[in-house]
């Protein structure tokens, strides 16, 4: 039954991800990055300089810093230790390639999408911050449209739920625990038919917990713990991941060389090329998209509630994420595994990762898998927290501000939450592509329609900055 439903998800999911989807969410970062004038190169500094600058008197629930923190703690979970370990087994070494082009072109999505929020949010008198594609879609593209807005929220409400925001994060996190604490499974429990360790046991039942403290507190509590939780542990983690690509210096040109080729389809055997380089394509893009979410939709969600009065001075801050996220600590992880062919030994999910660590740092292998599994739970932790937000916003929407039904879907995340890690790795990898590429086409469609909104804010603000500056 379970190999039936595992067969039918990847045939949806190949659906989902076939080349019409690749193919518009590429051209609407290649489209925007051409009508901005490819300000994701140009603007980058200035971006980076915005995202510790809060600014000041602006309207909103949190600073802008704290928005891009709880943005970027939804995005900087699994997806960038186990995704790009999971995209490397299933496409090659090339998919790293594949990852770093759609994260490019993805900053000026990413961008789109933080301007828009802001300039479509609502605020009510209570100073309640309400924005994200549903309201830039309803607001933005008019009234008749409001049927896409209820799509784009149901399927992010999904995607918290059962994709992005639970079920990988805790999967994630409670076979780290398992890898570290009880490799061989010595210690187990039957649940639902099945044997586990009491490690993944013992896991949900403190992360179930202490997610259930964190939510009920809502944005502010969610936006404070991320702002010492991703920077803390981002850092950690690069560290780390320097350390590798130093101990293995000498390998990273070739590194380089397998990637570019791998990429193309240039290793695959005679006749494979094109079959090798589509896979490369699928699993970089898919993974690189569940990594940084840039076209996704779900960052502007929080962006909205961002303490600013100008929607290009968030856009930028917002696209900052997309660099942090996919152009630094992706990159980071995929160099590591390259270049310790840990991503070619039959491992899975985290192992992958985590062998790469053990192979290339001069520490006991016990410290190297501690530091891993730190990282991935604290990752993750944030990112399920992130999600709640997300979902709980999108059912806002849905429900006309019903606390009742919000309440309601907090307990099902929690319950969500506890139920993810006895399922297995493919299935919950296969069930969050799916939901993000669904959740995706709405978004796309209206910043396909918007995007003139966007260039006219972009040359209105830097126009304005130059006169000032000329004054």
């Amino acid at each position: 039954m379970l190999d039936k439903i595992g067969e039918w998800l990847t045939i949806i999911d190949g659906w989902v991800w076939g080349i019409p989807l690749i193919v518009l969410i590429l051209s609407a970062g290649i489209f925007l990055s051409i009508r901005l004038g490819f300000l994701q190169i140009r603007h980058l500094p200035k971006a980076l300089k915005f995202m510790v600058k809060n600014e000041e008197g602006g309207d909103g629930e949190v600073s802008s810093f704290g928005a891009l923190c709880t943005a970027l703690s939804a995005t900087i979970g699994t997806g960038n230790i186990v995704g790009v370990a999971t995209a490397l087994v299933a496409g090659g070494p090339g998919a790293l390639l594949w990852m770093w082009l759609a994260a490019f072109f993805g900053m000026a999505t990413k961008y789109a999408e933080g301007v828009l929020a802001i300039k479509y949010r609502t605020i009510d008198k209570d100073g309640h911050v309400l924005g994200g594609p549903f309201y830039y879609i309803e607001n933005g593209m008019g009234k008749r449209w409001k049927w896409l807005a209820k799509i784009f929220a149901f399927f992010g409400m999904c995607v918290g739920l059962m994709g992005i925001g639970t079920f990988t994060q805790v999967n994630g996190i409670s076979s780290a625990v398992n890898n570290f604490f009880d490799p061989n499974n010595q210690h187990t429990i039957t649940i639902f038919g099945m044997e586990y360790s009491w490690s993944v046991l013992i896991a949900a039942v403190i992360l179930t917990v202490c997610v259930g403290l964190v939510v009920i507190g809502g944005l502010k509590r969610i936006a404070t713990v991320s702002q010492v939780v991703v920077p803390a542990m981002a850092i950690l983690y690069v560290v780390f991941c320097v350390l590798v690509l130093i101990f293995n210096v000498t390998k990273i040109p070739n590194a380089i060389v397998t990637i570019v080729e791998s990429a193309f389809g240039l290793r695959a055997a005679a006749g494979g090329i094109l079959g090798a380089m589509m896979v490369a394509m699928q699993q970089g893009i898919a993974r690189g998209i569940f990594s940084n979410e840039a076209g996704l939709g779900s960052a502007p969600i929080a962006a909205a509630a961002a303490k600013t009065k100008e929607p290009v001075r968030q856009g930028l801050v917002s696209m900052t994420g997309t660099f942090i996220d996919t152009i630094i600590i992706c990159t980071m992880t995929g160099l590591c595994i390259v270049l310790t062919g840990s991503w070619d030994m039959g491992l899975e999910g985290v192992a992958v990762t985590t062998n790469a660590f053990q192979a290339s740092l001069p520490f006991p292998p016990v410290v190297s898998s501690f530091v891993l599994m730190l990282c991935l739970v604290f990752f993750a932790f944030t990112t399920i927290l992130g999600w709640n937000y997300y979902g709980e916003r999108c059912l806002e929407y849905l429900s006309g501000g019903s606390k009742k039904a919000v309440m309601t879907y907090r307990w099902l995340y929690i319950t969500a939450i506890f139920i993810g890690p006895f399922m297995t790795v493919s299935a919950v990898w296969t069930i969050a592509d799916i939901f993000n590429g669904l959740m995706a086409l709405p978004n796309l469609i209206a910043i396909f329609a918007l995007n003139g909104v966007v260039v006219a804010e972009t040359k209105r603000y830097f126009n304005s900055r130059k006169s000032k500056l000329q004054k």
